[in-house]
């Protein structure tokens, strides 16, 4: 006798809606990608592609053992994107530094942080932070490095992933917003667009981005998702001239391969308002001149800005609705997205498919859509930090 293959719509197209459909293709399920928009062209494509987990040491242990599982599966899972694919994500194992000037607290936290988990890294004097990292003003009294911190190049992940699934016949609905979620006996039956085009499945993720929040208060849901604008300056310099990423509180640094760096990020609650703005670029523009004084006359080849689906406590909703049968939500990875995709993916689709979690370092309810997030001292109220 045949088994029916499980029929998962997957309410999004970004970096963690398209891994979890590879990853449910290769649990046997027939997963199908909607997407308001063209995939792969909100956050996951703005981003940095940093794989670090941003200021961990504002979280609970939780946090940071969940991205350890990320971050630790994500060079074998790009190695497998690559070579499906036959598309380059840029990898890059580039290091990265974080510097002091004597106006923040972030070196010896990280420091601590560090020693906690067992991470490598470096402390540097201030001679020692401008061997490292030459472009650095002279006015940097330390600094940490995490040597072992990798990139990659967002569009390119995104771009490998659609072959991928492309060559898998995963369906990829663009253009298609969903508008109704669809239930019967109180258990997902599918969910109407817009326009009234009705898709039956079996179960349905919910990983719509920054669109997540309203999309299931629509559907009676309390999940606590919204945009954080950030805005992006990418500047045209030589090969090599930066060579490690570089976080300040007040701008990060992320050197490609063929010499630009892109200096982000601005952190805005504006809503869904598209478009960059002078104001916002100029302080980035500040910060480059304070932290990097000789890439002040550098050309800013390209500005940008992208909505990343912020949550008050600013961790991601992960697992099942329990109101709802066959409801599930990957969203709310804010300033971790790309980070966090293959651990998201892997437990996501494997929940779906009826595997039990088997994480037993981590608290899954610290990520559970009902939890409470009355205690917001790591989101929305560090807006003005990057």
């Amino acid at each position: 006798m045949t088994v029916a293959k499980q029929k998962v719509l997957i309410v999004g197209g970004g970096v963690i809606g398209c891994m979890t459909a590879w990853f449910l293709h290769r649990l046997g399920a027939e997963p199908i990608i909607v997407e308001r928009g063209r995939v792969g062209q909100e956050a996951s494509w703005a981003g940095a592609g940093i794989l670090c987990p941003i200021q961990p040491w504002l979280y609970p242990d939780s946090f940071t053992r969940l991205i350890e599982h990320s971050l630790n599966m994500f060079e074998t899972v790009q190695a497998d994107i690559e070579n499906l694919s036959g598309i380059s994500t840029q990898w890059l194992k580039s290091g990265l530094l974080i510097p002091s000037f004597g106006d923040d607290e972030d070196v010896s936290k990280a420091m601590a942080w560090s020693k906690k988990f067992d991470w490598s890294f470096q402390h540097l004097n201030a001679e020692e932070a401008q061997q490292d990292t030459p472009l650095l003003s002279k006015n940097v009294q330390d600094a940490l490095l995490w040597p072992d911190i990798a990139q990659v190049r967002n569009p390119r992940l995104l771009q490998a992933l659609q072959q991928i699934m492309k060559q898998l016949s995963i369906p990829q609905l663009e253009n298609s917003e969903v508008d109704t979620l669809l239930t019967k006996n109180n258990k997902v039956s599918g969910v109407a667009l817009k326009g009234g085009e009705r898709l039956d499945a079996d179960a349905v993720l919910l990983a719509a981005g920054s669109w997540s929040g309203d999309l299931a208060k629509q559907w009676g849901i309390r999940l606590d998702v919204q945009p954080v604008k950030g805005q992006i300056a990418l500047l045209k310099t030589k090969p090599k001239r930066l060579t490690r990423i570089v976080k300040h509180h007040s701008a990060y640094f992320v050197p490609r391969s063929d010499g630009r760096i892109l200096v982000g990020a601005s952190m805005e609650l504006a809503g869904f308002e598209r478009g960059t703005t002078t104001h916002e670029i100029e302080k980035l523009l500040q910060a480059v001149e304070y932290l990097m004084p000789d890439l002040k006359d550098a050309e800013i080849e390209h500005q940008w800005m992208g909505f990343r689906p912020g949550s008050p406590d600013g961790m991601p909703y992960l697992g099942p609705v329990k109101s709802v049968s066959g409801l599930w939500v990957s969203s709310g990875h804010y300033r971790n997205g790309v980070a966090l995709a293959p651990l998201s993916a892997d437990l996501m689709s494997r929940w779906i498919v009826g595997e039990k979690p088997c994480l037993s370092d981590i608290d899954l309810n610290h990520f559970a859509i009902e939890r409470q997030t009355h205690d917001l001292s790591v989101g929305y109220p560090c807006i003005d930090r990057v």
